[in-house]
């Protein structure tokens, strides 16, 4: 039965988010610059997570290092996440950014063997160069729709869809790590005050239109407190493996999304390209998981 919830909680997760880059580009639309959106997605969702927390009596932190902790998560990995997504589907698009967010396991792999000595197996291997060639494919694709800023070789957003996905993969260790101790909503709660602080002197003015007002609260509403919600129960009942193979079907709901909303779709070989990254994001987790059933 928990398993079942697991799974779930890591689909509505996946869904959420794949809603991200759609209403952020609404939001934009109606002035709100990448940093702006962002701050409002953390402050709105902080509230959403410190009331949750309230109301359940877990709002209370057991030591100062979490504290400490709980900062340098908002400031470093939730709020400059927030900000390279926002970027990412400015210059690049909603599909284009969901895809480059999943080269996460690839960083992931390269900084265990780099930080921790882990070894890198062929498989590992193989799967971060189909990751890289797909990277590749999906930049120089271009789009068919021509409703991006550079139709051809969108850079920055590019650029700012792989930040996102370096940035995404802290975030599974230390979600992971917390929930030991603390509630999914006490966890995000804590950490999101400290996103909306580093994030508010880039805001300068309140949104100015009901658009704009109804793209953030949906931001902050779906995408950011019923899916990190959903993503942290989730993790608490399934082995990561598991969690990450079902959080792939983001890219592929965002770029439905993306295609019902603008008409927004990759060329033959920006699609030759997602199915490479998302190949190797299976290739990763699943030789993890034989990996865990030999020992």
């Amino acid at each position: 039965m928990q398993t079942s919830i697991g799974y779930g909680c890591i689909f509505l997760a996946a869904v959420c988010w794949a809603f991200l880059g759609p209403a952020g580009r609404f939001a934009m639309n109606e002035g709100l610059t990448p940093l702006e959106v962002a701050f409002w997605r953390a402050a709105l969702g902080c509230v959403l997570f410190l009331l949750h927390a309230a109301r359940t009596h877990t709002l209370k932190l057991q030591s100062a290092i979490d504290l400490g902790a709980f900062a340098l998560f908002g400031l470093v990995s939730l709020a400059s996440l927030f900000v390279c997504y926002q970027h990412a589907v400015q210059n690049g698009g909603a599909a284009l950014t969901s895809v480059l967010l999943y080269t996460a396991p690839a960083w992931v792999a390269v900084f265990s063997r780099l930080i921790f000595g882990e070894r890198l197996t062929a498989f590992t291997i193989a799967a971060i160069g189909m990751s890289l060639a797909g990277v590749a494919c999906v930049s120089f694709s271009g789009t068919d729709a021509g409703a991006l800023p550079t139709p051809v070789f969108p850079l920055a957003g590019v650029v700012f869809g792989l930040l996102a996905g370096l940035l995404y993969s802290t975030m599974y260790i230390f979600t992971k790590s917390y929930l030991k101790r603390y509630t999914t909503y006490t966890l995000y709660g804590f950490s999101m005050v400290f996103a909306s602080l580093g994030l508010l002197p880039f805001v300068s003015r309140l949104p100015a239109t009901a658009t704009a007002w109804g793209s953030l609260l949906f931001i902050a509403l779906v995408c950011t407190y019923l899916g990190f919600w959903a993503y942290g129960e989730g993790l608490k009942r399934l082995a990561p493996t598991k969690a990450a193979v079902l959080c792939t079907l983001e890219p592929v709901v965002a770029t439905a999304v993306a295609w019902w909303l603008w008409d927004e779709r990759f060329s033959g070989l920006g699609w030759v390209g997602a199915a490479l990254i998302i190949g190797a994001v299976l290739v990763l987790v699943i030789t993890a998981q034989k990996e865990r059933s030999n020992t």
